[in-house]
């Protein structure tokens, strides 16, 4: 199942791996096959898209970059049942490592990636290199949380019109200078049935994380047990990490290092990617450099 059809001028993923009970994820990747994987997860109601300029980069400097849609979102699976969540998330993640020949990645996550990262990492599903966290640690605000739910929530019934849709990631990220174009829109919904347009992910999958019981407490567990290099990225104008939230993962993970990126949000690498790109890079040459 899935939200409709893909519009004209969705990009086409390089290639397809399967998760974690049947369920077929999609991806990209750059770089050297040669080169130290890096796995970039992208946040809640994303696509692996939003890291297409960060992994072209990366890969660029010498890294295997690649980049995959959560299961319920964008090109990959819708999962049965609802099965959604962080165990399904880390499943699915052991999938593409896996896929991608195993090893000792370097994960980078913003937001629900980021935080299936710190599951992975903290309780021993994966052994990584390094971590890279954006926008995401065990504390965040509460109220940016509920103003991501309030866009998220927006026309359940789908929207009349592209311009529709513009208009509302317009509103929600006011900081960002709107397209000329409505091209760039085609990878974020999907022509329904009914002759509206409807965002790309499957709406269960909300429903399913909202079950999970002391998410946050999980995080912090996790992040107890970290020992690898880690950077932690926050958006200047971020409304869902906060500077004191930031400060008490780092009291949490001292050998953690810290950038701010400013006139960037949450979705700090689509609002200034070369910064973004800039700081992980830096942080990656002294601590993973590429063979």
């Amino acid at each position: 199942m899935s939200a409709g059809e893909r519009l004209p001028g969705t990009p086409v993923p390089m290639h397809t791996w399967p998760g974690a009970g049947g369920v077929t994820l999609a991806g990209d990747s750059w770089g050297d096959p040669d080169g130290p994987l890096v796995i970039l997860q992208h946040g809640g109601g994303q696509t692996r898209h939003a890291w297409k300029g960060a992994g072209e980069t990366l890969g660029e400097a010498g890294y295997h970059t690649v980049a995959f849609d959560a299961r319920g979102h964008g090109d990959s699976d819708w999962a049965p049942e609802g099965a959604y969540g962080s165990d399904y998330m880390v499943d699915d993640l052991c999938c593409v490592i896996e896929a991608m020949g195993g090893g000792k990645p370097i994960l980078v996550g913003a937001s629900m990636g980021g935080g299936t990262s710190l599951v992975a990492l903290g309780e021993g599903k994966v052994n990584g290199d390094a971590l890279v966290l954006v926008d995401i640690a065990p504390k965040i605000e509460e109220k940016g949380r509920e103003e991501i739910q309030a866009f998220m929530n927006q026309k359940p019934e789908g929207f009349d019109s592209l311009e529709e849709v513009a208009e509302a990631i317009s509103n929600y990220q006011p900081h960002r200078k709107r397209p000329r174009t409505l091209d760039g829109l085609a990878k974020n919904v999907r022509l329904g049935a009914d002759g509206k347009y409807h965002w790309h992910w499957d709406p269960a999958r909300r429903k399913a994380w909202r079950k999970e019981d002391d998410y946050r407490g999980r995080l912090s567990k996790a992040a107890d047990n970290l020992t690898l290099p880690i950077l932690l990225v926050r958006g200047g104008l971020s409304n869902v990490l906060s500077k004191e939230g930031a400060e008490s993962f780092l009291e949490q993970c001292p050998q953690a290092e810290y950038v701010e990126v400013g006139n960037a949000a949450h979705m700090v690498a689509g609002d200034r990617n070369d910064n973004f790109a800039g700081a992980a890079i830096e942080f990656l040459n002294r601590v993973v450099p590429p063979r």
